[in-house]
């Protein structure tokens, strides 16, 4: 963030896995749902417990945390490539609050993302309002962390810029999940990197819930250049043709620059999935 010097089931008919898709599709709704209620609570820092039961740090049982790290890292490639044949809409809205929690700011975008035939990413805007943030703007990465980190996908051949941690299993709100830390191994020059946490799947080996932030920080600019802040987000995801697709993200945080500190609610949804290729999952 940019901050101006100036001032986020049916009958018993079904077969096994048909009723596991519905069960895991409610439980997909109630994460969402549950992401969704935290908004009316006062603001504060962004909570990445909202939600989690107790950490049980055992080891796995099926396979060690190397092999599991090599599962998981596979499908999400596959959830990668899945979702770049679909179209779906971003919708991001920004605001920033008094010191009365009330939005006294506020920045609205809708953008259509979809595809080419080579993957490239082709956006289209269908709402966009004049942005009365006040004394915060969004720079090229905070846009980029739209994009890229928080609806993030760690794909196998991004494993290997990170140290993967296990940290043991957990239950997020009813889905079994393992956890990890997540840290750049190094970070050169020109590059951004995730750091934080991240939830997988103890079924589908795939990610249904991240909280971290983009790395580096820019905290000391040179000499006229504006604050650079990198707030916490935490993003859910959603089952879409079998495939844990990103869906939600939210940040709550003050942004604690020189003159004031202003708090900020950032909220980004990724809807309307629609399928343009053969990507439903197996």
């Amino acid at each position: 963030m940019n901050v101006a010097i100036t001032d986020s089931f049916r009958n018993h008919a079904l077969s096994v896995s048909q009723r596991r898709l519905a069960r895991r599709t409610r439980l997909a709704a109630i994460l969402i749902f549950t992401a969704l209620l935290l908004l009316t609570a006062a603001l504060a820092q962004t909570d990445c417990n909202a939600g989690n039961g107790v950490l049980d740090p055992a080891a796995p049982k099926d396979m060690p945390p190397a092999q599991l790290i090599q599962k998981f890292t596979a499908e999400e490639t596959k959830v990668w490539d899945a979702r770049s044949h679909y179209t779906y809409t971003q919708d991001m809205l920004v605001q920033t609050l008094n010191d009365k929690s009330a939005v006294d700011g506020q920045m609205h975008e809708v953008t259509i993302v979809s595809y080419d035939e080579k993957g490239r990413r082709q956006e289209s805007v269908t709402f966009a309002e004049q942005s009365t943030l006040r004394g915060v703007s969004l720079d090229a990465d905070d846009l980029d962390d739209v994009r890229r980190f928080m609806p993030w996908i760690l794909t196998s051949d991004q494993a290997p810029d990170y140290n993967l941690t296990y940290a043991g299993q957990q239950h997020v709100d009813d889905l079994d999940t393992y956890v990890f830390h997540v840290e750049p191994k190094k970070q050169e020059k020109d590059k951004r990197y995730f750091s934080g946490r991240i939830w997988v799947d103890n079924r589908d080996f795939q990610i249904v819930k991240l909280c971290g932030k983009s790395v580096p920080e820019q905290l000391k600019p040179k000499k006229h250049q504006p604050l650079h802040f990198r707030p916490t987000f935490v993003g859910y995801r959603q089952l879409v043709d079998g495939w844990w697709f990103p869906a939600y993200v939210r940040i709550d945080d003050t942004l604690p620059f020189r003159t004031e500190s202003i708090p900020l609610r950032e909220v980004v949804k990724f809807t309307g999935y629609k399928r343009a290729g053969s990507a439903s999952k197996p």
